[in-house]
């Protein structure tokens, strides 16, 4: 299955923001939440092996978007790797808060996801992305994840990583016991942490650009969720 959903929001004259664009292709089914907000609705299984699914958000000068989903995302295995790309871009004076529930990867997934954020000098971002590995009982699938972010063309984020690699799950220096990982990126103007600290489970970094991230590891989402919330 190949999809592309899409959400555009942008300020109107009289200074309010609307959601001048809002397409859904199933999996990827859109609600809009609140006049800012919009969730992610599952009608449809998976990804699964071989899909191809595309999110892009565009939050346009002034406005404002927050995304987030219904329920977690369970990838499944199939014919083929699935590959979720989400691409955004906020203009100047823009936010976006990007939280979706989070993707369990069952066994025997192959799965690979990639995030495009581009920001202006100005704008504000918080994006969470929380991985956790298999459904109760079982190992996880495998799964590769990119992240590059970008202000005003300059890099700010460089990431990835491998999860369901047996090579890599085996060592105690990479995930150890845990069963999920997680990070949180703060950009731009919005209140974060400016110092290193490294405390169990989690670690905040401030980065050389406008931002700040927050890197976690759990043996459950629950705990995960505690780690990634800024404070």
């Amino acid at each position: 299955m190949t999809a592309h959903a899409e959400v555009v929001a942008e300020v109107t004259a009289a200074g309010r923001t609307v959601l001048s664009t809002l397409r859904s292709a199933p999996p990827l089914t859109l609600r809009q939440t609140g006049p800012e907000r919009v969730h992610l609705v599952a009608s449809a299984a998976g990804p699964l092996g071989g899909d191809h699914l595309r999110l892009d958000l565009r939050v346009g000068r002034g406005a404002r978007l927050e995304v987030g989903s219904i329920a977690s995302t369970l990838v499944l295995p199939g014919p083929g790797e699935s590959v979720v790309i989400v691409n955004a871009t906020v203009e100047p004076g823009g936010t976006l808060t990007y939280a979706p529930e989070p993707t369990v990867l069952a066994t025997g997934c192959h799965h690979r996801m990639i995030v495009r954020l581009a920001l202006a000098e100005d704008a504000v971002v918080s994006w969470r992305e929380e991985i956790v590995f298999g459904r109760h009982g079982e190992p996880p699938g495998r799964c590769h994840s990119r992240f590059d972010a970008t202000v005003a063309g300059r890099p700010l984020l460089r990431q990835e990583f491998t999860v369901g690699d047996p090579a890599l799950d085996r060592s105690p220096a990479i995930y150890g016991d845990a069963r999920c990982v997680g990070s949180l990126l703060l950009a731009g103007a919005a209140p974060r942490p400016h110092q290193v600290s490294v405390t169990e489970g989690r670690a905040v970094l401030p980065l050389a650009g406008p931002g700040t991230l927050i890197s976690a590891l759990a043996p459950d989402a629950v705990t995960l969720r505690r780690h990634l919330t800024h404070s």
